[in-house]
């Protein structure tokens, strides 16, 4: 299974479904890094909730760090877009960037999956 119950579609070149698989083995054939993009199902609300749930992965305005962090384009690195603007650049209220860093992996796994329970 790619992905879970509550979210819509996942964005990682690194599956064998993305639409830029074939540019990932040409490209990066060694490995991705752990950034990747997910769409909650559901709205803004649905969204901001599964970010404040986290406990261990930390809500930020970049990714790429040494630390777990997400985000939400939506009301922060794309703030300023109208709400065409953001549908055109795929920016819809349940979007998620997700940075994985250097913790432990079964603790972020279970920081998610909390996450995910209290949207249910």
């Amino acid at each position: 299974m790619e992905r879970h119950p509550m979210v819509e579609r996942v964005d990682y070149p690194g599956l064998a479904s993305s639409k830029d698989y074939e540019l990932k083995q040409k490209y990066t054939p060694n490995g991705l890094c752990g950034v990747l993009s997910f769409e909650l199902k559901g709205d803004k609300q649905t969204a901001m909730k599964w970010l404040d749930s986290l406990q261990i992965i930390s809500r930020e305005v970049h990714v790429a760090d040494i630390r777990s962090c997400a985000l939400h384009p939506a009301t922060s690195t794309h703030r300023q877009l109208s709400d065409e603007e953001m549908r055109a650049a795929n920016i819809t209220p349940g979007f998620i960037r997700l940075s994985i860093g250097i913790e432990n992996p079964e603790d972020l796994l279970a920081d998610l999956q909390n996450a995910f329970d209290q949207i249910k």
